[in-house]
């Protein structure tokens, strides 16, 4: 899964430059829910699921390369650092809860049940998101 998670971030940066951040951001929220689906619903080996460690890390974390660069362009000036400080600590105030959510939905389904529905809620809101705000590379960078 680390390895993943490094590849799919050094891949992520490049297509976020090569396809766009919100191509970036779909295709990498439909490759993790694919996977998060497998990872939790499959009856897998142990094997197996150490081969879907890599996927997992690379689609789960390599969109984060598009994230800073998209945050920059979607601001103006000056609100910049104000508009990335507010939606990556909104995000992991958000992510903060799903822990407790997990948990507490394990009581009445099973725990893989639980995080995939987290998970797939997750990306798929992170896929809305994507799909409804505006593709930011190649925008010029004005000082206010």
């Amino acid at each position: 899964m680390i390895i993943g998670s490094f590849v799919g971030s050094l891949v992520g940066a490049w297509l976020a430059d090569r396809i766009g951040r919100r191509n970036l951001f779909l295709t990498f929220s439909i490759g993790a829910i694919a996977v998060i689906i497998a990872y939790t619903q499959l009856a897998l080996t142990n094997d197996v699921l150490w081969l879907l460690g890599f996927p997992l890390g690379f689609f789960s974390s390599g969109y984060f390369s598009g994230m800073g660069a998209f945050l920059t362009e979607l601001y103006p000036t000056r609100l910049r650092g104000s508009g990335q400080g507010f939606c990556y600590n909104f995000g992991r105030a958000m992510g903060a809860l799903f822990p407790f959510l997990v948990g507490a939905l394990s009581t009445s389904t099973s725990l893989g049940n639980a995080i995939a529905i987290f998970a797939v809620l997750a990306y798929g809101l992170f896929f809305i998101a994507a799909f409804a705000l505006p593709e930011t590379r190649g925008r010029i960078l004005h000082p206010d």
